[in-house]
């Protein structure tokens, strides 16, 4: 049990349910950060999504998040595309990254035909050179603040990627649910951090930056736990010189297991 261990997670309130459940359950108190917030790209990408489909005719779409299938549908059901929409997607071999963006898919009522065992970029990869996808070509529509990563790793497999940009990602404009947590990490009450991606990184970072100088804040960070998600969470938490655990399983879960561990050491 983690009895009283103040833990932050570069989520907001509604997006880290599960890890709030995960703290209370261990007798953790939880604490959820907003730290990045999407801003759409507008109407737009409803029309670029279904042009892109029809010039490039993708034989797979690979969703990265649950956000991006919220947004892209959303979008779509304001400007009456919605089953246009659907259409174009279901005739495709859907790949989703994780079970929260089967779900999010389910719920639109497209089928999802494969998903990695590892949430990743990387389970992506693995996944295509399981079912020898080479010569394919895959539609990803996801953020602006993607890393190319994917891009060149299913290039270097043989595959043709189109990447469509759905919204770009900044730091979370209203900090006033952070207060709570700049006290507690000032008086170094804090136990842990879980970062939950790379742009949640560069948003702690600026959000926590106009009240804290660069030596103060690495200082403070020295003392805790911190963990990031996966690996492109801990590469990013390298360039600010945060040393960090990576999760085993690039989950919630599997990042709360890492910091769990991490706290429980004797």
């Amino acid at each position: 049990m983690l009895d009283g261990k103040i833990i932050a997670i570069t989520r907001s309130k509604s997006d880290a349910s599960e890890f709030i459940e995960l703290a209370e359950k261990n007798r953790a108190i939880p604490i959820p950060l907003p730290t990045i917030e999407l801003v759409s790209k507008g109407e737009k990408i409803v029309d670029e999504f279904l042009e892109s489909i029809e010039q490039y005719n993708p034989d797979y779409s690979v969703f990265m998040s649950s956000k991006a299938v919220k947004l892209l549908f959303d979008t779509a059901k304001q400007v009456g595309k919605f089953e246009k929409l659907q259409l174009a997607v279901a005739n495709t071999t859907v790949m989703s990254v994780g079970p929260k963006t089967t779900v999010a898919l389910e719920n639109e009522g497209i089928k999802v035909n494969h998903q990695p065992t590892t949430y990743s970029s990387v389970g992506v990869g693995e996944e295509f050179t399981k079912i020898h996808a080479v010569g394919k070509k895959v539609i990803v529509p996801r953020s602006g603040a993607s890393t190319p990563f994917l891009k060149e790793l299913l290039n270097k497999i043989g595959i043709d990627v189109l990447e469509i940009h759905l919204y770009d990602v900044c730091a979370f404009r209203d900090t006033t649910q952070w207060n709570d947590f700049r006290e507690l990490f000032s008086q170094n009450k804090v136990d842990g951090v879980v970062f939950t991606s790379a742009s949640s990184v560069r948003g702690f970072f600026e959000i926590m930056s106009k009240d804290y100088d660069t030596e103060t804040l690495l200082n403070n960070l020295e003392k805790l736990s911190v963990v990031s998600i996966g690996p492109f969470t801990a590469d990013e938490l390298k360039k600010f010189k945060v040393k960090n655990t990576v999760a085993e399983v690039h989950t919630v879960v599997g990042a709360f297991d890492a910091m769990k561990n991490t706290l429980t050491v004797t």
